[in-house]
């Protein structure tokens, strides 16, 4: 589960990354990569919801 919250950290540092160059600066191709990330992030989320259940029980 510590490498499943490390993955979503990552992917999370990686799209506060883009979302912002997209924001400030209005760079289009950032905004691809937040959205795409951003996908990724809510896979990586799902699975967590999943072993966070199954280690509760």
């Amino acid at each position: 589960m510590e490498e499943l919250v490390a993955k979503i950290a990552e992917a999370y540092a990686s799209f506060i990354a883009d979302a912002n160059l997209q924001a400030e600066k209005g760079n289009k191709a950032a905004g691809t990569r937040a959205r795409k990330t951003s996908l990724a992030i809510e896979k990586l989320l799902k699975e967590f919801r999943k072993a966070s259940i199954d280690a509760s029980k």
